[in-house]
């Protein structure tokens, strides 16, 4: 009873996700040869390095009430910007990436200023930004450019060992790298806190003298970089730039929070939740591989299904949380009581 009565509405949806992955790789253990095995699961951080690098930036987004519309755009703009620059002038892998890294933090400031300083709603500024970062690929090329330059290749094949046969690539280790700096500014910074206290209420936040105006700002500059980021992998998982590239990966991200437990709404959410909606998603995509009969389309079905459950089960907590508090509570009352009632006396 002690441990249900610690449980309350903002850690629920957390254990809920964790086991809902938990019993999806439990099914495709059993359902599939071969799917039990330590590459399997390094693979989804492999394939999915640059959904999870994007979510983070989304999730800090979606903790102050906003969104941002505009990341899978800024990725493939990134891919395009990067391999023109790359292949076609021969810039150096050290010098591309900066650059690809501050023009993506320029597209989440220009945002920022558009949703703060001219009170613009967030879903109208991201959603421009995603039409000027989508076209602006076309204007660098129709056609996909390939990455054939040795240094960049040579980057994106090298391989971590862990045995003689599971390994990490590079791309992952960035995106577990990246995981830890947001989930270390989420929870031990003073942006951290400011951005939870936007994100349960904004005009309380005002009146406590929190910088809410800088840190919204940097929040959309934070996933400008991230998105950024995420196309650097990208580039070094697909050895491409097209302006098709992430397609509906907003949408992605999105859900990952989403599903991970972060609350539309704002104000409650963890990073580590949105890592295992990564993972849920993954999952499903290796579980459709597996069977080999299945449409890839099936994925999205699955991601649509899992999203509306999330979200009628975040309302739930919203608005019963209280009372799943008080039930646990009460629960855990009659021990106490018959604790006290005992006559026994505590020891001196």
């Amino acid at each position: 009873m002690n441990l249900l009565a610690r449980i309350n509405a903002r850690t629920l949806p957390l254990i809920v996700t964790s086991l809902l992955f938990v019993a999806l790789f439990a099914f495709g253990s059993v359902s599939y040869d071969s799917f039990f095995s330590a590459q399997v699961f390094l693979n989804l951080f492999i394939d999915n390095a640059f959904v999870i690098v994007v979510a983070i930036g989304m999730t800090f987004v979606i903790l102050t009430g906003g969104i941002d519309l505009s990341v899978g755009s800024i990725v493939a703009l990134t891919t395009m910007v990067t391999a023109a620059l790359v292949e076609q002038h021969h810039w150096s892998i050290w010098a591309v990436i900066p650059l690809v890294l501050l023009m993506g933090c320029a597209f989440g400031v220009m945002m920022g200023v558009l949703i703060q300083y001219f009170e613009l709603q967030p879903f109208i500024v991201t959603l421009g930004g995603m039409f000027l970062a989508r076209g602006l690929c076309y204007v660098i090329s129709i056609d996909s450019i390939s990455i054939t330059d040795p240094s960049y290749a040579a980057v994106s094949e090298y391989r971590i060992m862990f045995g003689e046969e599971a390994f990490l690539s590079i791309s992952a280790v960035i995106a577990l790298v990246t995981l830890a700096i947001g989930i270390f500014l989420a929870q031990y910074t003073r942006f951290g806190r400011t951005v939870y206290a936007i994100g349960g209420n904004e005009r309380s936040a005002i009146l406590m003298g929190l910088p809410v105006a800088r840190t919204k700002i940097l929040v959309y500059t934070l996933s400008g970089f991230c998105s950024a980021l995420g196309g650097v992998l990208v580039t070094f998982y697909m050895l491409s730039g097209y302006g098709l590239h992430a397609l509906g990966l907003e949408m992605d991200a999105i859900a990952s929070a989403v599903i991970g437990g972060t609350l539309l709404t704002g104000g409650v959410g963890y990073l580590a939740g949105t890592l295992v909606g990564v993972l849920i998603l993954g999952v499903i995509q290796s579980l459709i591989a597996f069977d080999g009969s299945l449409s890839s389309w099936w994925t999205r079905i699955a991601i649509g299904v899992l999203l509306c459950l999330f979200c009628l089960m975040q309302r739930f907590f919203e608005h019963g949380g209280s009372k799943l508090s008080a039930l646990f509570s009460y629960w855990n009352k009659p021990e106490e009581e018959g604790s006290a009632g005992s006559g026994a006396q505590p020891a001196r």
